[in-house]
């Protein structure tokens, strides 16, 4: 799928920006079944609010048990003083996660795909398994900001081999929270790991591997602006952010995330698959 010129650029940047991977009605499937699934979807008293900020993380049982389910998580900025929504649920949600490619047949038919499959190989991924997906709205007004992070933070292997695939389902621009790099970025060393602090459901932890600090956006970063269609393949060490989302647009978006079958996976990673769903090669056909 991918030239040598291209794999060049992603080992060299630790990102490839892919045009015209997908079509648009497949992106406006996708993005009709999230709609359906936000609208069916009942919150618990819980009310989860997702965030990737170290200060303020929060992993309750929902959160951890996510792997393995599809649950939808709110905005941080979705609810007033009184702990009421500002505006309507569909445009309150943060994101859908994780395991809507396993459990849903519009996202499995846009996950396990043979091209999809062949890029992983390219890039390096040994027999590729899907660990997690996440649907993205980066809702108009309240989108809230990704901080700067490594994915290997989250879903850690030994030796490393998470790599990301994240389509643009609408236009990604500097206005909406597109994608910002690092170039290069993946080359120095993984920062932190994001760890199950127990073995129940007890929470999380993050662990210092290296104090040196993350590329400050969004001066040390380039920006990503792409259209709907477009998927970038990210590697797993590279240093990336998206800002928060004041405009008037959404910029919805699918991240697919994938690990090589051939290294451990830690019992510590907080996602956590029970025996009976085990994870699926990329290259699954799907049912």
């Amino acid at each position: 799928m991918l030239t040598g010129d291209q794999i060049d650029a992603f080992r060299r940047d630790g990102y490839l920006v892919v045009p015209d991977f997908v079509g648009l009605d497949a992106c406006h499937e996708l993005r009709r079944r999230a709609e359906e699934i936000v609208d069916e979807w009942e919150p618990s008293s819980e009310r989860t609010v997702f965030t990737t900020d170290a200060r303020v993380r929060v992993s309750n049982r929902e959160f951890l048990a996510s792997g393995a389910t599809t649950w939808c998580f709110f905005e941080e900025d979705a609810f007033d003083a009184d702990g009421e929504l500002r505006q309507p649920k569909p445009l309150s949600i943060n994101k859908i996660g994780h395991a809507m490619h396993d459990l849903d047949p519009a996202f499995e038919r846009f996950t396990y795909t043979a091209p999809l499959a062949e890029i992983a190989r390219d890039v390096g991924v040994v027999d590729p398994l899907v660990v997690q997906s996440m649907y993205i709205f980066k809702q108009p007004g309240i989108g809230g900001e990704v901080t700067c992070h490594q994915d290997a933070t989250f879903l850690y292997t030994d030796p490393i081999s998470v790599t990301g695939f994240w389509f643009a389902l609408e236009d990604a621009t500097l206005e909406n929270g597109c994608l910002w790099a690092a170039p290069g970025g993946h080359c120095t060393g993984l920062r932190q790991l994001f760890k199950r602090s127990g073995t129940d459901d007890d929470g999380t932890v993050f662990e210092i591997l290296d104090p040196t600090p993350l590329p400050a956006p969004p001066h040390e970063l380039v920006p990503l602006e792409v259209p709907a269609g477009t998927l970038v393949v990210l590697d797993g060490r590279l240093p990336h952010w998206s800002g928060a989302n004041r405009s008037a647009r959404s910029r919805h978006a699918y991240t697919v995330h994938c690990i090589s079958g051939a290294v451990d996976y830690p019992s510590w990673n907080w996602l956590q698959r029970p025996a009976d769903r085990p994870l699926r090669r990329l290259d699954t056909v799907a049912r």
